[in-house]
């Protein structure tokens, strides 16, 4: 979608004008040649990892929240993850690392990874519902790494700076970001400060027009092939909610040092890696909005990172229960299909009925979302509610699958593995429990 052509000069041009944002995509022409720009590859019919067709296909009619062009904009990018990333996800797995330049630098360049981003650098300018589209789409991504990986870019380092930031930083990390010339980590959780973010050690001290960081950073998505972070550091001494700051930091910069790849359960073909900071020096101008709101900014940015990740899963849970109806219908025991015990038709309609009712949660918080209400409560439920469903989905499919589910071979064992991550990644369940006893003031008084 950034082709330089007249086509897409008038989408920008009826963008900033503020006509319907996706009208003229649905319509031009460029919109749906897409195939054309990154070249159709033959897809084999025999990969034993390729899910089945979640649901059928909804139209704009049946949704909540969803239009033409975000049905429009989901067909776009389901091509691409057809054409450009499924065939060689099973080889990026095994290989521990996909080429993230290369294909961040394909969603960029139709669009997808600033979606609800400012057309002024490069954005859509559509609201986070369409955000929450492309994460559900990218969730027919064959493992569970990529959608992580992209999602990390799109929704969890560069909120705050499309919100926050000055107009030279969006310039200079914000755009390449979005259209795919730049990789980004986001540099938050440490050794011994994962979800409780309050407590990261990491410094950025003050020498006349620069920062010096020393510190560390753990769990870092992105983190080997990553081009900029960002930061969240101590620039202050005051109290642990009011004394951090979020910093655009570039990793070539001396000082900045990838201690070691991390070996994972899951997500095998998302790399992560443990960063070390030694007397890094970063301009005062690379902060984020004001000095001291960094873990203000955090938690709003949290906000999207949760409600995407529970769209993103949402949509892998409809394949493994689709994967694993037609799978038991097939494999026999006792002289019948698996799928005509009781047991197990009866666990798969639970499942899918959990399945649809954090749906709905998720559609209702967006909803609220995007007309500037504060959906922390929200989110941080469906956040709870989509990790430890998707360890129920991934176990009781698995076990389905027989012995064929404790084998690679099958998307189903990758999901066990990758959706592992739901309930400890972006806050772990007990932190999601606090935030919403904290809503519910029920709370222990102190």
């Amino acid at each position: 979608m950034r082709m330089r052509t007249h086509t897409l000069l008038s989408t920008e041009m009826a963008l900033r004008e503020g006509a319907l944002r996706l009208n003229l995509l649905v319509h031009s022409r460029h919109f749906y040649k897409f195939t054309s720009v990154v070249g159709v590859r033959s897809l084999s019919e025999n990969v034993s990892s390729k899910p089945v067709t979640a649901s059928p296909t909804e139209t704009t009619g049946d949704h909540l929240i969803y239009t033409q062009e975000h049905f429009a904009l989901k067909e776009s990018l389901r091509k691409i993850i057809d054409q450009e990333i499924n065939p060689h996800v099973d080889q990026w797995e095994a290989e521990g690392k996909f080429p993230a330049h290369k294909i961040f630098k394909i969603l960029g360049s139709a669009g997808f990874l600033g979606v609800n981003k400012p057309v002024e650098y490069g954005g859509l300018g559509l609201d986070f519902s369409y955000s929450v589209a492309v994460a559900e789409e990218l969730g027919n991504i064959h493992c569970g790494g990529i959608p992580m990986a992209i999602g990390v870019q799109t929704d969890m380092t560069t909120p705050a700076l499309a919100r926050f930031g000055s107009a030279e930083l969006k310039k200079e990390f914000l755009l390449p970001s979005i259209m795919g010339d730049k990789v980004a980590c986001l540099g938050v959780s440490e050794v011994g400060a994962g979800s409780d973010v309050s407590s990261i050690m990491t410094k950025a001290v003050r020498k006349g027009d620069e920062y010096v960081i020393n510190g560390g950073k753990m769990w870092t998505t992105n983190g080997t092939q990553a081009d900029w972070m960002c930061l969240l550091a101590n620039t202050s001494d005051g109290p642990p909610h009011r004394n951090k700051s979020l910093i655009c930091l570039p990793m070539n910069l001396p000082g900045v040092h990838i201690a070691r790849k991390i070996d994972k359960l899951g997500m095998w073909s998302s790399d992560t890696a443990e960063v070390f900071f030694d007397d890094v020096h970063v301009p005062c101008k690379n902060i984020i909005g004001q000095e001291g709101m960094g873990f203000t900014y955090q938690m709003l940015q949290f906000q999207e990172e949760r409600l995407w990740a529970v769209a993103n899963i949402l949509t892998t849970m409809d394949s493994i229960i689709q994967d694993t109806i037609q799978y038991t219908r097939q494999r026999k025991i006792f002289k019948q299909p698996v799928l005509y015990h009781q047991s197990v038709h009866f666990r798969l309609a639970e499942l899918q009925t959990e399945v649809e009712l954090l749906r709905s949660l998720l559609h209702r918080a967006t909803a609220l979302y995007i007309k500037g209400n504060d959906v922390t409560k929200l989110a941080s439920m469906a956040k709870l509610k989509g990790g430890r469903l998707a360890r129920e989905v991934s176990d009781t499919c698995l076990q389905y699958w027989g012995g064929m589910g404790f084998t690679s071979d099958v998307m189903v064992s990758r999901f066990y593995r990758d959706s592992r991550l739901m309930s400890i990644g972006g806050g772990a369940d007990e932190v999601m429990l606090g935030i919403i006893c904290k809503y519910m003031d029920t709370l222990p008084k102190k």
